[in-house]
């Protein structure tokens, strides 16, 4: 069984390595996760340090993507963007994909009363686009990262639910879970041991494919000016403090315009080219 596993990997990252779509992902992907780590070491200057004789100073030597407003300098402050901007985006998927991943796995391994109530409760959620049921969070919890991060998770969780059970509809009827009830295993076992590592694929995918849509949603509501709040370098706080500024300093707004379609591409690439690698009928198109 482990050989079997340990084979399976190997052909799914041979079909993700041929994809060269996703290898460029994955390596931009990389290298925004190697800035976010090292960002201390990595920026030129202080992302908070006002210099007001330097306001709005174009891309030079000195400063590669210019200066903002108040003479901060915008690669600094989109270098350590990508930290919060990454961090947005794990904490929201793990969020929505745990609780959406449980509550499917639920529906779709018990069913009756459990399953009706859980897909009504997710088509309900599914009837409002995820921007909007965001904004709903939002509403409700106020302004501020952590809640941006709840927001962007709990918007994501219809999703999850669906998906999982949807899976878990099909592998609870194979020989495996059989044999392990005719064992004497709990359902509580059967679920979460025996069903749950066989589905998680479908569930990497979306992550990863989600990952890109909650930085592009977080940044949407910092545009807003419901997330991230000044001086807290965020990209889309960025863009929205800049774009009064276009006609005559478009790099305040263009640069982490910039960087956050490069980071959702990227990851897109990346979900893709996993898509690709985990489903057996898109392997040898």
């Amino acid at each position: 069984m482990v050989i079997s596993r340990k084979s399976e990997a190997w052909k799914v990252l041979a079909v993700f390595l041929k994809n060269k779509g996703a290898v460029i992902g994955a390596i931009v992907f990389i290298c925004l996760v190697l800035l976010a780590l090292f960002a201390y070491f990595i920026a030129p200057y202080d992302p908070l340090a006002v210099v007001p004789q330097e306001s709005q100073q174009p891309p030079s030597r000195a400063h590669l993507m210019g200066t903002d407003l108040l003479g901060r300098d915008i690669l600094s402050r989109v270098i350590f963007g990508a930290r919060l901007s990454l961090l947005i985006g794990l904490v929201s998927v793990s969020l929505g994909a745990t609780i959406g991943t449980i509550m499917g796995l639920g529906a779709g391994y018990c069913g009756g009363r459990l399953e009706t109530a859980t897909m009504r409760l997710v088509d309900a959620m599914l009837a409002f686009p995820g921007i909007l049921l965001a904004l709903i969070v939002i509403a409700a919890l106020g302004t501020g990262i952590r809640n941006v991060m709840i927001a962007v998770g709990v918007s994501t969780i219809p999703e999850y639910a669906r998906l999982t059970r949807g899976s878990v509809l099909s592998a609870k009827e194979e020989v495996y879970v059989a044999a392990a009830r005719v064992i004497g295993c709990s359902g509580f076992r059967i679920m979460f041991r025996h069903i749950l590592p066989n589905v998680t694929a479908p569930i990497i995918v979306l992550s990863t494919l989600r990952f890109g849509i909650a930085i592009l949603t977080a940044s949407g509501l910092s545009f807003l000016g419901l997330g991230a709040q000044p001086p807290i370098p965020e990209w889309g706080l960025m863009v929205s403090m800049g774009r009064t500024y276009l006609g005559k300093a478009w790099w305040m707004s263009t640069f982490p315009g910039l960087a956050i379609t490069v980071a959702v591409i990227a990851i897109n690439l990346v979900g893709d080219g996993l898509r690709e690698a985990f489903d057996p009928r898109l392997r040898f198109r």
